[in-house]
């Protein structure tokens, strides 16, 4: 059998190459020997060889496809699902892949290994075009946040503000208490009654209960007014749906569980007072346009149409969350623009829920100054999670800056303590939406919800769209 060389390229990967030993083996050790012709053509096919197998082995990689680096991404995610029951928010990719991460479950230091690794791969593969060069960006930023999420599973203490911007790629403004006093003279201007605007704040929203055997007569309204407004714009897929349960004892007030074949289960819970104005908001954001709508478009136009696996699955701890709650935030503004919600609120849905129509108006104008009301969870979260407000002044703090109930304050905090910075999302989230809108589709209705659905169903990449916006944190 004859010998074979070899060539070390400057990867350290050996290279075979089968070349012919008599050739070189001719040549005389004497210096003073005259080398035959053919000696000079020798050595330059061998170093032709050489730089070949050099070329070979350091574009291995950027050549490598991004669809196997894809499946290693979804089965680290659904392997890190094992050691933190919160990171898989969807799956519905191939069952054999999730039982494989409960069979052979690894630990955080293997997983942070692999991590590293795959994403040493990543940067280096191909992207042919812009489309794969997008989808390889979203697949690195999902990546990155959930290694900064196994760096907390595995032990790292991080400052609320570094926390999100590692994970959901924003950093979080910081407001002050003047900048809520500020919005609490603007309300004590429109929110009727005498007295104290906090004890005037409670009872305003008291006449917006709606009783608990009226709720599903007050949700099905607005699943149908979010529908569709919807459907005029955004072509779904066919079969598409989702089925609305009431449940109780939950840290938050709704959840959306995609179930993959486009369909969807939400969760409503119930344990605290649900509010009328609350209904088409509600819709708007786990329905119609917001998270049945993003999930459904993301595997119909990603993983059916394309066959990218890794939106088979959602790991909740990604900056894929900053997108996906800001879209369905700001779907309500698509649905109902200006001042139309209360109008429709008016006509349609107070009727129904008992509530006097002519409350709807001045509903509507506490509403939009309660936005800014919205970065308060933000402050909060922060300043639990950093240390620098205990669980009782948290909630103090909640109660008196932002007007929620006792129960409503405590839930909030066991949101923070459940899901830390993910709050950012929410508030941000929709900023980051709306800028982005308005930077690419001006104000034309039309416009904005093409600009919209195309966002629903590309590549998510939160650096791209947070570019120039007060939400870039590498400005």
């Amino acid at each position: 059998m004859a010998s074979q060389c070899t060539t070390r390229a400057l990867t350290g990967a050996a290279v075979p190459w089968k070349l012919r030993p008599c050739l070189l083996s001719r040549v005389a050790p004497q210096s003073t020997m005259q080398y035959p012709r053919w000696f000079g053509s020798c050595w330059a096919l061998a170093a032709v060889l050489l730089l070949v197998a050099q070329a070979r082995a350091v574009s291995a990689d950027a050549g490598m496809d991004l669809g196997p680096l894809a499946e290693e991404y979804v089965r680290l995610v659904l392997a890190i699902g094992e050691h933190d029951a919160n990171m898989v928010d969807a799956y519905y990719g191939p069952p054999e892949w999730r039982q494989d991460a409960r069979d052979r479950k690894r630990s955080l230091e293997s997983l942070d290994s692999d991590a590293g690794h795959l994403a040493d791969r990543l940067a280096k593969a191909a992207a042919p075009d812009d489309l794969s060069a997008l989808r390889r960006r979203a697949l690195g930023e999902q990546l990155a946040s959930i290694r900064a999420r196994l760096a907390i599973l595995r032990g790292a203490k991080l400052p609320f503000d570094e926390e999100a911007r590692r994970i959901y790629g924003v950093s979080p403004p910081h407001h002050d208490d003047d900048f809520y006093r500020a919005i609490h003279r603007q309300l004590d201007a429109v929110v009727p009654g005498e007295g104290p605007l906090r004890d005037r704040m409670a009872a305003f929203k008291k006449m917006f209960v709606v009783p608990r055997d009226r709720i599903h007569d007050v949700i099905d309204p607005a699943i149908l007014a979010c529908r569709d407004a919807t459907l005029r714009h955004i072509a779904l897929p066919a079969g598409e749906n989702f089925r609305i349960e009431l449940v109780t004892d939950k840290p938050w007030g709704a959840y959306n569980w995609f179930q993959g074949n486009y369909q969807s289960l939400i969760e409503v819970n119930v344990s605290l007072p649900f509010y009328a104005n609350q209904a088409a908001r509600l819709m708007c954001h786990e329905g119609y346009p917001g998270h049945h709508v993003l999930n459904s478009l993301l595997e119909q136009k990603l993983v059916k149409d394309r066959g990218w696996m890794e939106y088979t699955v959602y790991p909740l701890y990604s900056s894929e969350s900053l997108l996906a709650e800001g879209t369905a935030d700001f779907g309500f503004s698509l649905v109902f623009p200006g001042d139309t919600s209360w109008q429709w609120e008016r006509d349609r849905l107070y009727p129904v829920a008992g509530i006097d129509p002519a409350l709807a108006e001045v509903r509507f104008r506490v509403n939009e100054l309660n936005k800014s009301l919205g970065y308060a969870a933000i402050d909060a979260a922060r300043a639990y999670l950093d240390g620098d407000r205990s669980r009782d002044q948290t909630i103090a703090w909640l109660r008196e800056f932002t007007f929620a109930t006792r129960e409503e304050a405590e839930r909030s905090v066991r949101f923070y303590e459940t899901y830390r910075s993910y709050v950012v999302n929410y508030r941000l989230g929709e900023d980051l939406v709306r800028q982005y809108i308005d930077k690419v589709a001006g104000e034309d209705p039309d416009a904005r919800w093409k600009a919209f659905a195309s966002l629903l169903s590309s590549p998510p990449v939160v650096s791209d769209l947070a570019r120039g916006t007060t939400l870039d944190h590498l400005k």
